[in-house]
């Protein structure tokens, strides 16, 4: 199973949750990989991000700067 969760706060926060226990890994995925080029491009684009870990799940965040408010 997975969850996504948006939170628009003073930044925008995405959170996805799954079951498996394996941590993330940043790398440079080769031209000829399949994968392994989604976190990352998320860190390319993200001010922040992150993993929370609980006994049954892992949680990968990331956060971006929201544009400023006009008036």
């Amino acid at each position: 199973p997975l969850q996504l969760r948006i939170i628009k706060d003073h930044a925008l926060t995405c959170e996805v949750q799954d079951a498996d226990a394996n941590a993330p890994r940043l790398r440079h995925a080769r031209t000829v990989d399949e994968g392994g080029r989604g976190l990352f491009i998320v860190a390319q684009l993200s001010r922040n991000w992150g993993t929370r870990y609980t006994p049954d799940d892992k949680t990968v965040w990331t956060e971006q700067a929201l544009p400023p408010l006009h008036p």
